[in-house]
């Protein structure tokens, strides 16, 4: 099977030793993602629903980087820090994803990187 390491500098920098994505066959394994700005490596500022929206561009970066977009996500999981902010995180996802419907699951965890409101990670099909 061929594997392939996907990077663009338009979604942070893996901060440990990991990649953005790797494409796995005709699968694309993303790395999670936190409310980063590539530009500056620094979390953006606000609540979930801006932590989401900046979780979503990065994703869509390493997507596109990848030759994918929205409509070839099949699963993604979404990490929260409080399930309170599941509605505001839910709007912003449909939102973003327009008429994209993957597999999700949404977890509530005890910590994530840097403190942060929302991780999210996907797969997606590659062509």
């Amino acid at each position: 099977m061929n594997v392939r390491i996907v990077h663009t500098e338009n979604a942070p920098a893996a901060i440990g030793p990991y990649s953005q994505a790797v494409v796995a066959g005709n699968f694309l394994f993303t790395a999670g993602q936190i409310p980063i700005d590539p530009a500056t490596g620094q979390i953006v500022p606000g609540d979930v629903t801006a932590q989401t929206e900046r979780v979503l561009r990065n994703l869509a970066a390493v997507l596109e980087n990848a030759g994918a977009s929205w409509s070839d996500v099949v699963k993604t999981t979404v990490y929260l820090q409080d399930m309170a902010d599941f509605p505001r995180v839910n709007e912003v996802y449909g939102r973003m994803m327009g008429e994209a419907r993957p597999a999700r699951s949404t977890v509530q965890v005890a910590g994530l990187p840097r403190g942060v409101l929302v991780e999210i990670d996907a797969v997606a099909v590659v062509r």
